[in-house]
Formats: C-alpha cells, structure tokens, sequence
C-alpha cells in the first residue's frame, strides 16, 4: 500500500457531525404544505437555537434536513440530550 502523504497547508480536525431530516416529509409536503413548511421553519429554530447554545454550527439545512458540526462530543451529546428534552416537554 503506499503511503498517504497530506497535502500542503492541510489541517484536520476531529468534529461530532449531527444530521437530521423530517420523516415522511414528502407526505406531509403533500397533504398540507403550508402548514408543512410553517413547522418546519419553527422546528428547524428551535433545533439551531440550541445547536448554538451547546457551541455547534449549522453548516448547512437544504430542503427537510439540517447538518451541524460540533467541535466536541460532549457538546453534541449535550445537544442531542437537550432537543430530546425539549420534544418530550
């Protein structure tokens, strides 16, 4: 195997990498869509707002899905955590 040498002026970094997307978001899309993208314009808030609190970034949110990147695992546990309080609650 040869070996791998890194290129000029690369840097790497460890990241958490959070990804999600709506379920049956097609189907919702269809059945109401305005109502659709009304919840998914506050529930895509919401899950920023709290990405942001537990120092993530939003990298991207095409469509029905949002990324985000944590620089630590602790922190996008503690995300994961908090949004499923939230839902619960």
């Amino acid at each position: 195997m040869a070996e791998q040498t890194p290129a000029v002026g690369m840097q790497r970094k460890l990241a958490a990498i959070f990804s999600t997307d709506v379920v049956g978001y097609s189907r919702l899309m269809g059945d109401d869509e305005e109502a659709t993208i009304r919840t998914l314009t506050a529930y895509r808030a919401l899950i920023s707002s709290l990405i942001h609190q537990h120092r993530g970034r939003v990298v991207d949110a095409p469509g029905d899905n949002l990324l985000a990147e944590f620089a630590s695992v602790v922190d996008a546990v503690t995300h994961e955590q908090g949004k499923k309080d939230k839902a619960v609650g």
